[in-house]
């Protein structure tokens, strides 16, 4: 017969992506914002070292925020990182929701009685 190899390579560092929860709670964020008014388009960028979602006002702008994972820093100060415009570092944590805040918050409004 042959020599079986099992997938992935182990020893290999693969690829960091999204779980499909964290996903969802991402693309739901995102709809509403896009219905809002707020953003445009979104590009996602997994890689070995961190997973990126980037949402942007224009396509042919710099993202206005990217919600980034990286796992590495998960017993440190956190694997999630909400970061701006510019580079800064908004939020960054533990656990997926509180990071989204800011920008949840972006999202309500005042009403009447």
């Amino acid at each position: 017969m042959g020599i079986v190899t099992p997938f992935p390579l182990p020893g290999k560092v693969g690829q960091v992506g999204f779980e499909r929860i964290e996903l969802n709670r991402i693309l739901d964020l995102y709809g509403r914002m896009v219905a809002a008014g707020h953003w445009r388009d979104y590009a996602m960028d997994l890689g070995r070292d961190a997973a990126v979602f980037a949402a942007f006002r224009r396509s042919a702008e710099r993202p206005e925020f990217r919600i980034e994972k990286r796992p590495a820093l998960r017993n440190r100060q956190g694997m999630w990182a909400l970061i701006g415009e510019a580079g800064q570092v908004v939020k960054r944590g533990h656990e997926l929701g509180p990071v989204l805040a800011p920008v949840e918050r972006r999202l309500m409004k005042l009403v009447e009685e």
